[in-house]
């Protein structure tokens, strides 16, 4: 404030504005039929620029015109709207009326520009709140009014463009989660590895392979129960056509495919510990997230679950969207794994990198929603459940090229996500910036610049206060005569110059 520039001047809010505490009326008189005048409570209703009506008043007790700026009082302080019709306020909301022409997005943009400092002057126990005192000792940068009109026009200009920016930048997580998704699909239907299987010839096909994992199987047998089960499991044909597979590849359930699947521990972990203990949260996008973590100091829990490198994680319990989330620990740190997670142990044959692939592609997701069995919150999906997965399955270099593939083509999907998140940053910190210059005289010519060319007299804004508190007493009508004399004098004075020779 204290290196405004010429001409301009610092007022406080009642200079220049009415200030309008909102009030609820009674319960009574809501309704959401239209009856009465739209009746806003709080920034729930807020829009960019306009609220949406959601109630209405029949009875108000506060009532807002249309230019007034709302702004919230009550938690949160600060945010701010632009009353579109004429609205019934409740008493978490303040109506400022401007005088005398002055713009109101020009005080708009202003109080949107310090809107975290009003948000810290927030005081209370409960819910923070402002007073109609607070809103009156604020400081105003008042800029004569031809510059404040340039200010507005060249700020409606500059933000329409960042908003342009946002709404290109928001269809950027959308477009990737479809190439993602386009990837594990490409890449567990054989088709991103169409090339390669043209340069190498399939040498062992997908049948030929699993009468050998039988055998292994069987022969890892513990007893004659568990032979007699794996006969049963390998008995079972697949539901899905693998005619709809490459050459060469077939679909195989998932427990035709795995020794075992293992549950996590039910212990309760601590905030701190020896060993994290991998729980539901840490499976984010096929992989492991290590932070919000929880931790285990029992050597007996940590000899019992502890992870190998390269074991995938599956989600059995989750919220009916997120169960069957699935992850693959690569080793990163020694961790265990707890009780709403699956432990996959496949045979050689398939690597655990393919499977996470088949196992985060929509296919799966399918599957995971059909055999989901959903309690009060939650949903379920058992080891045996998961067992029926049917993997579309191929030779295992095969599966290591589509993993290399896969995995080239989802870090570039990273580095893009990567340089989104800065853009978005950058263009968060546009708009404050972008105020923060425009109020510091900044953003535009000021006046005092243009006088040098066009030969006026800096227009001082302690004249534009004075008619803003003259005004104030005046009625509508005297108002309008007395903006109609003034605009008067200045097209006179605009004439006589431009007779003289005088440049504007």
């Amino acid at each position: 404030m204290s290196k405004l520039p010429p001409g301009w001047t610092v007022a406080k809010l009642p200079d220049i504005a009415s200030i309008i505490m909102g009030q609820s009326p009674p319960s009574t008189t809501y309704n959401t039929e239209g009856k009465g005048l739209p009746f806003f409570q709080g920034k729930a209703e807020f829009g960019d620029l306009f609220p949406t009506p959601v109630k209405y008043c029949s009875q108000p007790a506060k009532i807002a015109e249309p230019g007034d700026i709302l702004i919230s009082v009550r938690a949160p302080v600060g945010p701010t709207n632009l009353c579109k019709v004429k609205s019934c306020i409740g008493r978490g909301l303040a109506a400022i009326r401007l005088r005398d022409g002055i713009p109101s997005k020009y005080l708009l943009y202003y109080l949107r520009s310090i809107e975290q400092w009003l948000s810290n002057q927030g005081t209370g126990s409960t819910f923070t709140a402002i007073s109609k005192s607070d809103l009156e000792h604020l400081d105003l940068p008042l800029a004569p009014l031809a510059e404040q009109r340039r200010i507005v026009a060249k700020l409606e200009v500059l933000l329409s463009k960042i908003d342009s920016c946002k709404d290109r930048l928001a269809k950027i997580p959308i477009i990737l989660k479809r190439f993602r998704q386009s990837v594990l699909a490409a890449a567990c239907s054989g088709r991103l590895t169409a090339d390669w299987r043209d340069r190498h010839p399939v040498r062992q096909a997908a049948d030929v392979i699993m009468e050998a994992v039988q055998e292994e199987l069987e022969r890892s047998a513990r007893s004659a129960t568990q032979k007699a089960r794996l006969q049963q499991i390998f008995a079972i044909r697949e539901e899905n056509d693998s005619a709809d597979l490459p050459r060469g590849w077939q679909f195989v359930a998932l427990h035709k495919l795995c020794y075992s699947f293992d549950y996590g521990t039910s212990a309760k972990s601590h905030p701190s510990g020896k060993v994290p203990v991998l729980r539901m949260g840490n499976i984010q996008g096929g992989r492991i997230d290590w932070t919000d973590l929880a931790f285990t100091s029992d050597s007996h829990e940590i000899e019992k679950y502890l992870l190998q490198s390269r074991t995938v994680l599956f989600n059995r319990t989750n919220s009916p969207e997120l169960v069957g989330k699935t992850a693959i620990y690569r080793g990163e740190r020694p961790a265990i794994f707890a009780g709403y997670l699956i432990r996959i142990n496949p045979v050689p044959q398939l690597d655990p990198e393919y499977l996470n692939l088949c196992l985060n592609t929509a296919y799966a997701r399918e599957f995971c929603t059909r055999v989901k069995s959903d309690g009060v919150s939650q949903s379920n999906i058992n080891a045996q459940k998961l067992g029926m997965f049917e993997v579309p399955f191929c030779s295992l270099p095969e599966q290591q090229e589509i993993v290399r593939r896969a995995e080239a083509l989802l870090r570039f999907a990273d580095r893009i996500e990567t340089r989104f998140v800065r853009a978005s940053e950058q263009v968060r910190n546009l708009v404050p910036s972008l105020l923060t210059t425009a109020f510091r005289g900044e953003l535009v010519a000021t006046e005092a610049d243009l006088i040098t060319t066009d030969g006026r007299k800096l227009e001082s804004t302690e004249g534009l206060l004075a008619d803003t508190s003259r005004s104030s007493e005046l009625s509508p009508d005297q108002v309008q005569s007395s903006r109609w004399v003034r605009s008067t004098k200045v097209i006179t004075k605009r004439r006589s110059a431009s007779s003289s020779g005088v440049r504007r």
